[in-house]
């Protein structure tokens, strides 16, 4: 089956409120169903959807070119263009992170904290789904299938609206994914993508609190202040990921050059790449020659504190914006500090709660940089890349919370569902 011919056929719609209100109509009541399905439905829909992903890789790369060659058109930069790709690497990623989700415990009636209280009763905790989810997202498609995944398995509808830069293959992907839960003998309105591009669509998800439980935006700045500003429904956000890399001390050298080369250059548009590197006082003539050389060699533009400049007089000054900056492309800013305390005070004051990681043999100084640094992630010796919901054995993630409330971090399966009490008795009735 084409996933062109699993989708719905329909006009793009005019009447924008009315077909909003369908939309949520109808996820509010495939909701009902998903929340009643058993695990090994659920699965089954995933295993359908990674192999007509794989079945479809050809009419996906092409839909995806469509995309690409009309975003090369609008001028998008290389960093947008990157987020837009959807390569066979990244094909092959999206159908074995539907067979990871497949594998993962269903959190779904998991009864927790179940206890007898003085009256006989039981009294415990029950997961449920969160019910809809309406997801508001930009440039990668990818997203089309990590969101749709991790809803389905966790039993809760979903109504993607995407961005118009990526609707060739949201369509496609939309068709995959419905195509998948109809094989499964699940309701196809689970998964919905919104038919119009219009900005209209995106108020009125955002006013839908009758049929919609909650929001995650997936995008840049502005899209998430916008969506945090109206939505009447709940949201799981984030707003930047200006992420740190501190080389403390007493840093192994090789580990230091190795954690922060690949924070930097392992991929550029992402919110876990890093933004600032921060260097001990004492390590400062050591390492910055060294990684300027192999950032040279990678082509990032180096912008410095006065006293990385005196290392490396041929970079570019940094400016107060520049510790702020979410560039997600291949510009890093550079600040030397004198302590511990230094550093993690320049991270709680210009970071953005994502991901920061120290590089240091000294557990004292890591033990208090993971208490103190008050991020979604916080890192000892690695990369932020590794700030991924898939590097976490979560499945594909929905996004990164950097709220605290009522998810934070890579949002897997638990980050969409709530709990529930639920009293056992036997007849027994309060005196």
């Amino acid at each position: 089956m084409s996933s062109a011919a699993s989708l719905r056929a329909a006009e793009i719609p005019t009447d924008i409120p009315r077909y909003m209100a369908d939309l949520g109509r109808r996820a509010r009541e495939a909701s009902r169903v998903m929340a009643e399905a058993d695990t090994g439905r659920k699965n089954t829909a995933l295993a359908a959807i990674a192999e007509v992903i794989l079945d479809q890789r050809r009419e996906l790369s092409d839909a995806n070119r469509l995309d690409l060659d009309a975003g090369r058109a609008r001028g998008l930069d290389d960093a947008m263009l990157d987020r837009l790709t959807l390569n066979d690497a990244r094909i092959d990623a999206m159908a074995e992170g539907c067979r990871q989700v497949a594998t993962l415990p269903d959190p779904v009636g998991v009864i927790t904290d179940l206890a007898y209280r003085p009256s006989g009763i039981q009294v415990g905790r029950m997961r449920v789904p969160l019910g809809v989810i309406g997801i508001i997202y930009e440039s990668r498609p990818n997203v089309t299938i990590d969101a749709a995944v991790l809803c389905l398995k966790s039993g809760n509808a979903t109504i993607l609206r995407g961005g118009s830069e990526a609707a060739h293959s949201n369509r496609a992907l939309a068709g995959i994914i419905q195509a998948g839960l109809v094989a499964a003998g699940l309701p196809r309105d689970a998964v919905q993508i919104v038919a119009t591009t219009d900005r209209e669509a995106v108020g009125e998800l955002l006013r839908m609190e009758r049929d919609v439980d909650v929001i995650v935006p997936r995008g840049g700045k502005g899209l998430i202040e916008r969506v945090s500003r109206e939505s009447r429904v709940p949201v799981i956000k984030h707003l930047d990921g200006v992420c740190h890399v501190y080389i403390d001390a007493r840093a192994d050298a090789d580990k230091a050059f190795a954690v922060a080369v690949n924070a930097k250059t392992q991929r550029y548009g992402t919110c876990n790449t890093m933004e600032t590197l921060l260097v001990h006082a004492s390590r400062a003539d050591e390492m910055l020659p060294r990684l300027a050389a192999s950032f040279e060699r990678h082509g990032v533009e180096l912008r410095g504190c006065e006293r990385t400049r005196a290392v490396l007089p041929g970079i570019r000054a940094a400016t107060d914006d520049d510790w702020r900056e979410e560039y997600l492309a291949p510009v890093l800013a550079i600040r030397v500090v004198d302590s511990l305390e230094a550093a993690m005070d320049h991270i709680n004051a210009y970071g953005s709660q994502h991901t920061d990681s120290i590089v240091t043999e000294d557990w004292t100084a890591a033990r208090r940089f993971l208490r103190a640094v008050d991020s979604s992630s916080v890192m000892v010796n690695a990369s932020t890349r590794f700030a991924d919901g898939f590097e976490y054995g979560l499945g594909a993630e929905i996004g990164i919370s950097t709220d605290k409330l009522h998810a934070r971090g890579p949002v897997g399966l638990d980050g969409l569902t709530t709990q529930k009490f639920v009293v056992l008795g036997d007849g027994h009735v309060r005196g």
